[in-house]
């Protein structure tokens, strides 16, 4: 009888090899060992892994009565023992004692589930558009108490802990709960205070132990070089931009005047000692600089965290964590509402193509190809060294919509910019023959691409009201914006490579010759309004060894210049919006390095505050004049007047608006060539004020022109009732509005 007693008294001891596969690190389901536990016989009983600890006791949480003491059952620091007295589980605390100190702590091991049933569905599903909201690292009180819930996608690991400063980097002491129906694994630890350093230690499926990750929804992460995540929550602030929030619709039209200044903030503007600026200096010195030169828009290469500051940042690691470079989350908020403030819209570049091979990051998070593909034919960029994301995997595309919704949602971001849209399109992207896998049609499309594509223009659309997305997309596929009920991808607006790449290969010919490439300047018509386009001179135009745009142009200094101001009047009064990278507004002379400011002193030279000057002045003419904006992307507002002058390299073309606005006419000269007595045709009689000469005085021009403009003569011409004599400037380009 006595024996029969002993055994049921002893019911409540753990099995030693469990034990021992917790304190080597091994045990994947911790909640099923740690806490308090009903044995067979129904002894109530508590679990504790501490070490450092030599004794162990049981408080009541309520009232703080020490209701057990536990026994140290493996040297490690493992305790477990019954509970005097209870037949029911309730709240406890621990009080824990050793090398001469005695301090109280919760058990992580005592509290509920974090993510609902409801969240794991739809994250399984893969419609969980706001998963940031569960996932990632939330300052939170459970039962009133107050720590931090942790939860990570890592369906193939063994086990997975939360390590950090809190537990010293030790993956035995943490290990959390796996959600068995998503894959997620989820942890409240108790006293986690905010800015908390802290990573997740991973077991992979085959037993091995896996890099330290960084969490994939942190929300701020350690100042690079250094990796890891900080404890931050949802970003919090209180919006003052409600006004600007819902009028923004109209400031992101196809009709609207958009012009674009693209920044890489870190080498924008330094202070003394290369010191980089950070989100509040930059609200106090960009936002104003843009906005006095007339730009809508600020475009900011990608902000989120990226492992190597001498880069654009196009490989990022913490897709949901402004970069810590120049402040914290909060700053960035504060500079966003700045942007608000000022009536400047904001986009980001934001990068779903690709993802660096860094261990610490997205690579083989769990031990096995989970982002990526495990066909290297199908997850690996040869051009870039980086891994592509399976958008065929729910989770995968959920996590991605997720990311593209935060900021729009979180952070007021007006736009986001989506880089390197072709590489996602096409399965035979910079691929060789045999280097790449055909899709289920046997075709080169990458079909859930397209699907990940629509889905993030839809929600972007639908579930933030007002914003926009751009396409960097250099090839000719059908319909980017499109809507995607109409069969589009949905984009609102696609960046136009070709009229860049064929104009900047124009200009930098010596005038003499561009009467053989004269079609370089014209070819961008015939599809113009195929598509919603922004007119892109964008930092990859002024890097790895391309120079800048000042040093593309040909002839002497004097030449440089004007074969600038002419080409920038030609940009901003051609159909479609307007983007131009930092520096070219004034003429930077060297190409762009990450490691310096642009070269601010050049504005003390007259040609290079010419440049400047223009680019106000351009800019205010395209917000001013609606012909030159409102059918940006409609045929009907544009008309050519002579397109075929090559022998001249002559270009001169009409502008319309809606009905009652004022018609421009733009004349181009690009050579050196004063051309007197000029005939242009034009549709009403009257007078063209020259509102705009890029060879002006004010601008380092020649300041050839034609008197403040021009009266048409009864001449018919060009099948046109009217007609106009002007003086043409050398290397010009020239604005006239009808004033009737």
């Amino acid at each position: 009888m006595s024996s029969d007693v002993t055994e049921i008294s002893q019911a409540w001891r753990p099995h030693p090899a469990a034990v021992e596969s917790l304190v080597s690190g091994r045990h994947g389901d911790p909640f099923g060992l740690l806490g308090m536990h009903t044995a067979s016989d129904g002894t109530l009983s508590v679990r504790v892994f501490w070490p450092g600890a030599q004794s162990v006791e049981i408080l009541d949480a309520v009232s703080g009565q020490t209701v057990g003491e536990l026994e140290q059952i493996h040297p490690s620091g493992f305790f477990a023992g019954p509970v005097k007295g209870r037949n029911a589980p309730f709240k406890y605390r621990l009080r824990l004692g050793g090398h001469g100190q005695h301090w109280e702590a919760e058990d992580p091991y005592r509290f509920p589930p974090i993510l609902g049933e409801m969240d794991v569905y739809f994250f399984a599903e893969g419609s969980h558009r706001r998963i940031y909201e569960r996932l990632g690292a939330h300052p939170a009180t459970v039962d009133g108490v107050q720590g931090v819930s942790f939860a990570v996608w890592a369906p193939n690991a063994q086990r997975v802990s939360v390590i950090g400063e809190f537990n010293y980097w030790d993956g035995r002491r943490h290990p959390m709960r796996k959600r068995v129906e998503a894959g997620i694994w989820e942890l409240f630890v108790p006293g986690v205070e905010i800015g908390a350093l802290y990573k997740f230690e991973l077991v992979g499926p085959h037993g091995e132990l896996l890099p330290q990750k960084a969490d994939p929804l942190a929300f701020s992460q350690e100042h690079p070089p250094s990796t890891a995540s900080r404890v931050h929550g949802l970003p919090s602030r209180e919006w003052n931009d409600g006004a600007w929030m819902a009028e923004r619709a109209a400031k992101q039209d196809r009709t609207a005047p958009i012009s674009i200044y693209e920044v890489h903030l870190g080498s924008w503007r330094r202070k003394d000692g290369n010191v980089t600026l950070g989100y509040d200096e930059l609200a106090d010195e960009l936002i104003p600089y843009v906005k006095d030169l007339g730009f809508t828009h600020i475009e900011c290469m990608p902000v989120s965290e990226h492992p190597f500051s001498g880069s654009w940042g196009y490989q990022p690691v913490g897709l949901f964590a402004p970069t810590s470079r120049f402040g914290d989350p909060e700053a960035f908020s504060r500079f966003v509402e700045r942007c608000h403030d000022a009536g400047l819209s904001l986009i980001v570049d934001w990068v779903p193509a690709h993802f660096p091979s860094d261990a610490f990051g997205l690579v083989r998070f769990d031990g096995t190809a989970l982002y990526e593909h495990e066909d290297p034919r199908l997850g690996f960029h040869k051009d870039w060294n980086t891994l592509i994301y399976n958008f065929g995997r729910r989770e995968v595309s959920n996590f991605l919509l997720a990311n593209a919704l935060f900021w729009l949602e979180r952070y007021h971001v007006d736009a986001l910019r989506v880089d390197a849209v072709a590489s996602m399109l096409y399965l035979d992207y910079s691929r060789n023959p045999g280097e790449w896998v055909p899709n289920v049609h046997g075709g080169r499309e990458n079909l859930e691409a397209v699907e990940f594509l629509k889905a993030v223009n839809t929600h972007s659309f639908g579930d933030a009201p007002g914003a926009t997305t751009m396409a960097e997309e250099s090839t000719a596929w059908p319909q980017v914006t499109s809507p995607v009920h109409a069969g589009g991808l949905g984009f609102g607006f696609k960046w136009n490579m070709g009229w860049m790449h064929d104009t900047l290969e124009y200009m930098q010919q010596d005038p003499i010759h561009r009467r053989y490439h004269h079609n370089q300047m014209t070819f961008g018509l015939h599809y113009a309004f195929s598509e919603n386009f922004v007119l892109p001179l964008s930092h990859d135009e002024v890097v790895h060894g391309k120079g800048s745009l000042l040093n593309k142009m040909p002839g002497d200094r004097w030449q440089k210049f004007a074969n600038l101001r002419a080409y920038f009047g030609f940009m901003w009064t051609h159909p479609g919006k307007k983007l131009l990278f930092m520096g070219g507004e004034f003429g930077q002379e060297r190409e762009w390095q990450h490691d310096f400011s642009l070269d601010w002193h050049l504005l003390e030279d007259g040609l290079h505050k010419g440049v400047q000057s223009l680019i106000r002045d351009l800019n205010h003419l395209y917000r001013d004049s609606r012909a030159l904006h409102v059918r940006d992307c409609d045929p009907s507002g544009f008309e050519w007047i002579n397109g075929s002058d090559a022998d001249q390299s002559v270009l001169a073309y009409l502008r319309r608006g809606e009905e009652g606005d004022r018609p421009v006419l733009v004349v181009s000269n690009f050579t050196p060539v004063v051309r007197h007595g000029y005939r242009l045709g034009v549709p009403l009689e009257g007078y063209w004020a020259e509102k705009l000469n890029t060879d002006a005085g004010i601008y380092g021009g020649s300041n050839v022109g034609n008197g403040g403009g021009v009266q048409t003569e009864a001449e018919a011409w060009q099948g046109r009732p009217a007609s106009l004599i002007v003086t043409l400037p050398p290397l010009s380009t020239i604005v006239l509005e009808y004033t009737g």
